[in-house]
């Protein structure tokens, strides 16, 4: 498979290690340097581009790899909840292929389903509140980050007591009905994700904890396979069907 990358940071070239340990073929590279090789040939040649930025540069690259024909995957977060349904617009009535996660790890994938059957079961016991915190490296630019969003999203899809989350600040007068997350950034941690039920009696605490960029990598490149693949708005949960 032939693979474009927008983004050539720590993520971008984590990602170029796995794709060619994979027998995949790096045939444009795409920086901040040289956005005028989105309409090169190598670019255009490309079966799938993979992006990893930042959410001030990221919708103007997916717009630029679409209108050159190229399927696209993105791991950059912090940008979808305003341009999300223009993004599964073009692929409805465009024709446009892209596959959008917060979250490319494998284990994230696993703790995210866990983190929705755990809020089912939770369903039942209303003396249990329910909190998030998540841990990030200090060049991370959203808060929360995409992946607290999407567990949060799950906690509310299943647990009837919260109807929206919120980003947790001091002084401010919390209510029943919000889910808050406490945003941390520190050094140079690769993203922590802990979901606590705490009640009077005793709390149960779920965790996932990045060591590294491999396994995000890696998710990246196996959706970029399936991409490669398929056609649409694609996510996760296409990829995983037990995220259903």
């Amino acid at each position: 498979m032939k693979i474009a990358l927008i983004g050539y940071g720590k993520m971008g070239k984590e990602i170029e290690k796995i794709a060619l340990s994979r027998g995949h073929e790096v045939v444009c590279i795409i920086d901040i340097d040289n956005q005028a090789d989105f309409a090169s040939e190598a670019f255009r040649s490309a079966d799938v581009a993979i992006e990893f930025t930042n959410p001030k540069a990221a919708y103007s690259n997916c717009l630029r790899a679409m209108e050159e024909g190229v399927k696209l995957v993105s791991g950059s977060t912090g940008w979808m909840a305003e341009h999300g349904e223009e993004m599964k617009r073009f692929c409805t009535e465009e024709g446009k292929t892209f596959f959008w996660s917060s979250n490319f790890s494998l284990g994230v994938a696993v703790f995210s389903a866990v983190n929705k059957y755990l809020a089912r079961i939770m369903n039942q016991f209303p003396t249990y509140d329910v909190s998030m915190t998540e841990t990030h490296h200090v060049h991370k630019l959203d808060a929360p980050s995409g992946t607290a969003i999407t567990l949060a999203e799950g906690i509310l899809e299943n647990l009837d007591r919260k109807t929206k989350w919120e980003l947790a600040s001091s002084g401010k007068k919390e209510e029943k009905e919000s889910l808050y997350i406490t945003a941390i950034r520190e050094g140079e941690v690769p993203g922590i994700h802990s979901i606590r039920y705490d009640s009077e009696a005793d709390s149960i605490t779920i965790t996932h904890d990045a060591k590294n960029r491999q396994g995000f990598a890696l998710g990246a490149v196996l959706a970029a396979e399936y991409t490669a693949q398929h056609t649409g708005f694609l996510g996760m949960s296409d990829l995983f069907p037990f995220l259903k």
